[in-house]
């Protein structure tokens, strides 16, 4: 394969270029992209073409590939360092409910803090450290797009922000953001992002217990934990006719989200938006509540 190679931090810029050959995918390498050329363009090298890959799931967090669910054998990680070259491998055994800190082990290489870019923003963090959800891909830039095309510029909570992972992409869509998280070091992570995606007007950062945080009325709240449903009643009390909550959970909670609704005085609208598998016969969803 026929390559050109593009520093990771100008990938952006190249985006238009005709050079581009869009049929394959770019092969990264320590901070280069190495970016397919059309024929009868000109190349700075050329590699062998990468087999197809049927080996263990994982997923890249920067130079990282992450692998979770049962510890994987020697073969299995050798199979994904000759396929895809990362920097390292670990494993994450399992992740605490309260604070999302992961239990990790290092299977290969080496492994530690990364630049980990996704939808156009960067994301500092260490994966041994604190948790970073690739499959939330889509439902980020939902919430991005939901916040963008409202027509207002909503006050936004989220409630267990993280390292940012809706914070920012909802804060660069217009959104004012007052993000919460428990974890000191995803918190600091979490301002760091801010800072680094140059978002610092727009969000506003807070570490503790969101229950104890959240302040005044919101257009929107974002519960993205699985253990929503309890902090419901809280998020109730800063909200008013008109806003919306999305609540994340594993399986539908629909029903006692609209009891504790009409408790707190509130009809409500409920859509149910499935996110990913989450284990067999088991979905992450989020619950779309419009409140009236």
């Amino acid at each position: 394969m026929r390559v050109r190679a593009v520093p990771k931090e100008k990938i952006r810029t190249i985006q238009e270029e005709d050079w581009i050959d869009r049929s394959r995918s770019p092969y990264a390498e320590g901070g280069i992209l190495w970016v397919p050329v059309k024929d009868g363009a000109s190349c700075d090298r050329e590699i062998p073409e990468m087999c197809q890959y049927r080996g263990r799931g994982y997923f890249m967090i920067g130079e990282v590939a992450v692998i979770h669910g049962k510890k994987p054998a020697c073969s299995e990680v050798e199979e994904i360092v000759r396929f895809r070259h990362p920097q390292g491998v670990l494993w994450i055994e399992s992740l605490n409910e309260v604070t999302r800190t992961p239990s990790t082990e290092v299977l290969w290489g080496d492994v530690g803090e990364v630049r980990h870019q996704e939808n156009g923003y960067s994301y500092f963090l260490d994966p041994r450290r604190v948790m970073f959800s690739q499959g939330n891909r889509e439902e980020k830039l939902r919430m991005a797009t939901l916040v963008q095309g409202s027509g207002l510029r909503e006050r936004v909570a989220d409630m267990f922000a993280g390292i940012g992972y809706f914070t920012l992409p909802i804060g660069g869509s217009g959104g004012n953001v007052h993000a919460m998280e428990i974890n000191p070091v995803a918190f600091a992570y979490l301002e760091r992002n801010i800072i680094v995606n140059g978002l610092s007007d727009r969000i506003t950062p807070s570490l503790g217990d969101c229950r104890d945080l959240l302040s005044g009325t919101y257009n929107r709240i974002i519960m993205g934990h699985f253990d929503a449903i309890t902090l419901l009643p809280a998020a109730l009390q800063h909200v008013e006719a008109g806003s919306t909550i999305h609540v994340h959970s594993i399986g539908t909670v629909r029903e006692q989200i609209g009891e504790m609704c009409e408790s707190a005085g509130f009809s409500s609208t409920i859509m149910v938006h499935k996110v990913k598998k989450y284990r067999p016969h088991a979905w992450h969803v989020v619950q779309d509540v419009a409140l009236t």
